[in-house]
């Protein structure tokens, strides 16, 4: 089932990262078509591609929170579910930096240690945690910075 589920994933993925593409080929923006009733942040994370990708994200979303993560890493893998519900079910825009693929921009972003989340709130860091979090101290810091 969890392959099943997996594969689903992985298809939704695909068809909304084709949509953008189409959305911004044609001169769209972002958030212009499928904004949730909620807000416009997407329901999934954003893998972020390097520091101008980043600096998009956090100028075009009020609250972004940053997962600084390795795939190695048996804590961000511990936290990935409560990352992907984050994205999911609230406001804020979820980014996923690699620490692997881009060691500078980690560094830039002050993880020192994998898991690090850096909350950003209208475009400036805000808040900084190290380690695996549970979600609700997550959803407080979003909340405490959606306003």
């Amino acid at each position: 089932m969890s392959d099943t589920a997996d594969d689903e994933r992985q298809r939704i993925r695909e068809r909304k990262k084709r949509e953008l593409q189409e959305r911004l080929e044609n001169g769209g923006s972002l958030d212009a078509a499928d904004a949730d009733e909620e807000g416009d942040a997407p329901d999934e994370p954003i893998a972020i591609t390097g520091q101008d990708h980043l600096d998009e994200v956090v100028g075009e979303y009020d609250v972004v929170l940053v997962d600084c993560y390795a795939d190695w890493c048996g804590p961000c893998q511990m936290l990935e579910p409560t990352i992907e519900a984050l994205a999911a079910e609230t406001d804020a825009a979820v980014a996923k930096v690699d620490v692997d693929a881009h060691q500078r921009l980690a560094q830039q972003l002050g993880a020192r240690g994998v898991p690090t989340l850096v909350l950003y709130a209208d475009g400036q860091p805000v808040e900084r945690t190290v380690g695996v979090q549970d979600r609700a101290t997550l959803e407080g810091l979003i909340e405490q910075h959606a306003q």
